[in-house]
């Protein structure tokens, strides 16, 4: 059932696997491609999204179906239908809101992922994509949250029959796919320790609020980039124990690989966050430094001219007894007792090193 396209949050009160779309709208069509192979051939299809007539699954070849755009529900509702997916897994599938997770329906696995950009110039912001991966014995459903050219290196693997791909089944294209989501985090990882190191630099030498500004966001996309990787593990870690059928043996492990990246990507995670985390210590340091510095100055100024206020407010008193006021060098000698003392007082504190 579809109760809406376009929604920032689910209705409340829906029936469970009710279609919502839930994330940014989006105008652009969907856009569906198909790919059968086997290790002699391999064969390639665009789908019309309003068409709805999908291919069956062919024994002794690998059907890899990629979806670009996950807003149509009439589409993924067609779709759900010719392949007995489980109304829940649609509904999670147009939720691009969800949390990564492995899911296990006994006849296929559902895998949902965050796909991440980051554009190494200045000022880019982390770009956050939802993925979600079907995988039956045969069959490999993805789903891209928006339109783009994210497995663009597999698909060329499979027409130029490159590696183990064309000689594998489902799980290993499965695999394909969800390394190269993960490999696209060491990207970012690489983009953001770049611009850590640039801010560590600029902390130090020349703090400013702007400075300020762009650690607090690049603390905010650790931050979003820890959610998105930390569950990887723990589905990973599932993938690992060969509890599913649908799972060879021989594909485990390189699924350990992805596994091995997921903690690499964690701990290179922590380690940025503890960067950050010292870094706003330095600029509080480094603020407070300098505005010791700046109070020093302003106190030495005021110790200096501390004294020569005194001498002009005793000769600026009224009183018509005062023996220097008829003296005709008075002035002259009140001013150079006043640059003498304030010559003094400078030389004494540079002396003792306070300037």
């Amino acid at each position: 059932m579809i109760a809406s396209s376009a929604n920032i949050s689910p209705m409340p009160g829906l029936s469970p696997g009710t279609l919502v779309h839930v994330g940014r709208k989006r105008s652009q069509p969907v856009r569906i491609s198909l790919v059968q192979f086997d290790e002699q051939e391999c064969r390639e299809a665009e789908i019309p999204a309003l068409d709805g007539s999908f291919p069956p699954v062919s024994a002794g070849r690998v059907l890899w179906i990629h979806v670009d755009g996950v807003h149509d529900l009439e589409t993924i509702e067609k779709l759900g239908a010719s392949y007995d997916l489980h109304p829940l897994t649609l509904e999670d599938i147009v939720n691009t809101e969800q949390r990564p997770k492995m899911e296990d329906y006994d006849s296929y696995l559902f895998v949902v992922m965050k796909a991440l950009t980051l554009e190494n110039r200045p000022g880019a912001r982390l770009q956050v994509e939802q993925v979600c991966i079907v995988i039956k014995p045969g069959l490999v459903l993805s789903f891209q949250e928006g339109i783009g050219n994210l497995f663009g290196s597999i698909l060329e693997r499979i027409r130029n029959a490159r590696g183990l791909i064309r000689k594998r089944g489902s799980d290993y294209l499965a695999y394909a796919v969800i390394d190269a989501v993960v490999d696209r985090y060491f990207l970012v990882l690489e983009t953001m320790g770049e611009t850590i190191e640039d801010l560590q630099e600029e902390v130090i030498s020349s703090p400013s609020r702007d400075t300020l500004k762009e650690v607090h966001a690049t603390k905010r996309e650790l931050l979003i980039l820890r959610r998105a990787v930390w569950p990887l593990r723990e589905f990973a870690y599932n993938l690992l124990l060969g509890e599913s059928a649908i799972i060879d043996k021989s594909t485990v492990l390189f699924l350990r690989d992805v596994h091995d990246h997921a903690v690499q990507v964690i701990d290179s995670i922590e380690t940025y966050r503890e960067m950050i985390s010292g870094m706003l210590d330095v600029y509080l340091s480094s603020i407070n430094n300098r505005m010791n510095e700046i109070m020093k100055v302003l106190t030495i100024i005021a110790t200096i001219f501390m004294p020569l206020t005194f001498i002009s407010s005793i000769y600026g008193m009224n009183f018509h007894h005062m023996p220097e006021l008829e003296w005709h060098w008075g002035y002259p000698a009140a001013l150079v007792l006043m640059a003498m003392i304030g010559i003094g007082m400078l030389v004494y504190i540079r002396a003792k090193r306070w300037l």
